[in-house]
């Protein structure tokens, strides 16, 4: 990344300094020998990483549960647009980069800085890189749905290990399957008070012959009540971070 940006920054002092006069066309005639053919290949393969990296985000990291839990939240509430997806998906990056950063340091550690000052190779940098990932996701990730695609790879005579470690087609989609059956599990226990309103609020008004009247259009004030008063963010935010281990 280093070299990438000296590099730009030459060519834009190039191009300063050439304006108004004629460019050398031996400039354009630079050999491709091995350092430039290595450059080019390691700055395509920076640019894919960033193209994909949400989705990595999602999938390797905590993301998944947080943002589930919110949008089944905000459901409960009967808030369709409130808070904004803007904000929750906000929110949901920065508790990730919070619970993460200890795993984002290894990686530095390990893989980044080692690949930055030349002491390691690409090859030997991604798997540096992946391993805090893989132990984070490996001590995050329920036997059962291991279990489930080692099976599966066994069935269609697929490696599921690599070098004595479990292979990343195998932890990623169970790390993300365990994340989603956990969010669930989290946004049933926060919409089960807000449900209870909802019931106790539709009782009330049709024994009062309200037919007409929504009771969501009631319970909707109370379950924000109760909500603000029990300190439901502070809670439901701490609970998130402390569900990681």
């Amino acid at each position: 990344m280093i070299r990438f940006i000296s590099a730009f920054a030459a060519m834009m002092a190039f191009a300063t300094a050439a304006q108004g006069q004629i460019l050398d066309p031996d400039v354009l005639q630079t050999p491709v020998d091995g350092s430039v053919a290595s450059w080019i290949i390691r700055t395509f393969g920076l640019l894919t990483v960033l193209s994909v990296a949400p989705g990595i985000l999602i999938m390797v990291t905590s993301f998944p549960r947080f943002i589930i839990a919110f949008a089944i939240l905000r459901s409960g509430m009967g808030l369709a647009t409130t808070p904004a997806n803007m904000i929750l998906v906000s929110l949901s990056l920065f508790m990730t980069f919070y619970v993460m950063a200890p795993t984002f340091d290894q990686a530095w550690e390990r893989g980044i800085n080692p690949l930055l000052e030349n002491q390691v190779t690409e090859a030997e940098a991604i798997d540096f890189i992946s391993d805090p990932f893989r132990e984070f996701m490996l001590v995050n990730t329920r036997p059962k749905d291991l279990n489930l695609f080692i099976d599966i790879a066994d069935e269609r005579g697929q490696s599921t290990e690599s070098e004595g470690k479990i292979d990343m087609r195998v932890l990623v989609p169970a790390f993300m399957i365990s994340e989603i059956r956990r969010g669930f599990e989290i946004g049933f226990l926060v919409v089960l008070p807000f449900l209870v309103i909802d019931l106790v609020v539709a009782t009330i008004t049709m024994s009062m012959g309200m037919m007409m009247l929504p009771p969501t259009a009631i319970s909707l004030p109370f379950k924000i009540l109760f909500f603000v008063l029990i300190d439901g963010w502070n809670l439901m935010v701490g609970s998130l971070v402390r569900s990681f281990i």
